[in-house]
């Protein structure tokens, strides 16, 4: 993966036909990067996060590349591991 910068700000926007269903998370803009990321990964309710996207530098990321700036070696955040293997539990019951 090429650079990206965790401590840049971001936007990160869920899935707007399920967060219509849901009436939950709407559009939310964090001061740095890794906190969105965090927050996708680690908050986001399963059905929402599939259909989310990150919006870092003018470039987007949708779901797949949140969970990729999430898994790499350079995320530099604590990462939760009950999360993590929630997360991954979630998508694939949903998928």
């Amino acid at each position: 993966m090429a650079y990206f910068d965790y401590g840049a700000a971001a936007e990160l926007f869920p899935s707007r036909q399920r967060s219509r269903m849901m009436g939950a998370v709407t559009y939310m803009r964090f001061a740095a990067a890794a906190e969105a990321v965090r927050y996708a990964i680690e908050v986001l309710p399963a059905k929402l996060f599939l259909g989310t996207f990150l919006e870092v530098n003018e470039e987007r990321f949708d779901s797949n590349g949140i969970r990729q700036l999430y898994d790499s070696a350079e995320y530099p955040l604590r990462r939760r591991p009950v999360a993590i293997r929630d997360r991954v539990l979630s998508v694939r019951r949903a998928s």
